[in-house]
C-alpha cells in the first residue's frame, strides 16, 4: 500500500515505537524531553477514529493517507474547527495546562474523546507530539522532527524581512517576520501518486495553527 516500508527496523521506528524524544531549546543550547506516544494505549485508537468523525471526513477517504495526514494535521489544533488542542503562546495557562507540562498524548487524546471540547493548551512540540501518536495509530509511518532558527515568514515573500523609512526607523507595522528559536513539526511516509516521479517518502505535516499571511 502506499505507506509500506520495506525495512522493518523503520516500521518498529516510525509506526510501533511507541516512545520517543522531542528536542526544543536554541541552536547553541538543545535541550530534549521525553514523549510518550501511546498510540496502543487503551482509548486512543478510539479518539484518533473520532477526530476523523468529527471533521465528517468519509470513510471511503481514509484508505488515503495523503487525505488522511491533511485532516489530522488539521484536526490536532482547534484553531476552524473544535479540534483537539487550544495553541496559547501567551505565558498565561492559568485556564488550562502549561504546555510544558505535557509528557505524553495519551491524557490529552482521552480528554478530547470524553468530552469533545479542545484541550488547553498545546506548542508546537505538544502539536507535533500528538500528531505523532494519531498517525501511528492509523497505521502511518511517522515522525517528529525540530529544526532550529526557524524563519517565519508572514508575507509570501519567502524571506524574512525588516522594513525601515528613510530615517531607518524600523517600521513595525510591516515588521511581522520573525525567526523562532525553534518549531517542531512532523514527517509522515507515504507514497504520491498524485505527484511526478521522485516525491514519495517523507512528506512535511504541521499541525500547529497557522497564521494568514497577506488574507
Amino acid at each position: 500500500d502506499h505507506v509500506y516500508m520495506e525495512k522493518t527496523s523503520d516500521l518498529s521506528e516510525y509506526v510501533l515505537n511507541e516512545t520517543g524524544r522531542i528536542f526544543y531549546g536554541t541552536e547553541d543550547q538543545i535541550a530534549e524531553r521525553a514523549w510518550n506516544y501511546g498510540q496502543f494505549d487503551a482509548g486512543v485508537l478510539e479518539a484518533c477514529l473520532y477526530i476523523l468523525d468529527r471533521r465528517g471526513m468519509p470513510h471511503s477517504a481514509r484508505g488515503d493517507p495523503i487525505m488522511v495526514s491533511r485532516v489530522v494535521s488539521a484536526m490536532v489544533n482547534s484553531l476552524d474547527d473544535n479540534g483537539v488542542l487550544v495553541g496559547n503562546w501567551t505565558g498565561d495557562y492559568t485556564q488550562g495546562t502549561n504546555p510544558s507540562a505535557w509528557a505524553g498524548s495519551v491524557d490529552i487524546l482521552r480528554s478530547y474523546h470524553s468530552t469533545g471540547a479542545p484541550v488547553r493548551f498545546g506548542q508546537c512540540w505538544v502539536f507535533a507530539g500528538v500528531m505523532t501518536t494519531v498517525l501511528r495509530c492509523l497505521g502511518l509511518p511517522t515522525r517528529t522532527v525540530t529544526n532550529y532558527n526557524s524563519a517565519h515568514d508572514t508575507d509570501v515573500s519567502l524571506t524574512t524581512d525588516i522594513y525601515f523609512d528613510e530615517n531607518m526607523r524600523p517600521l513595525e507595522r510591516l515588521n511581522t517576520d520573525s525567526v523562532w528559536n525553534f518549531h517542531v513539526w512532523n514527517d509522515c511516509w507515504m507514497k504520491r501518486p498524485d505527484l511526478p516521479d521522485g516525491y514519495d517518502g517523507w512528506q512535511v505535516v504541521d499541525a500547529t495553527p497557522q497564521e494568514t499571511s497577506s488574507g
